[in-house]
């Protein structure tokens, strides 16, 4: 008796997306919503932050680019 093992290839494997149950996908995007909401709200009642932030980040190209 002899011993083979087949070896599976990516050919013979089926390609699928696992499915979230519909509770959680809108539990999901529920939360990434408030997130998004809060996101906005920092950034409305400190806009000096997101100024200098921006800001920062121009310097930070300008940088990259010149030297």
């Amino acid at each position: 008796m002899t011993y083979r093992r087949r070896w599976a290839t990516l050919g013979t494997m089926a390609w699928t997306t696992p499915r979230l149950d519909p509770d959680r996908s809108r539990r999901r995007l529920q939360i990434l919503a408030e997130l998004a909401g809060a996101r906005a709200v920092r950034q409305r009642e400190r806009p000096q932050r997101a100024r200098s932030a921006q800001l920062r980040q121009l310097i930070a190209i300008r940088r990259r680019v010149t030297g």
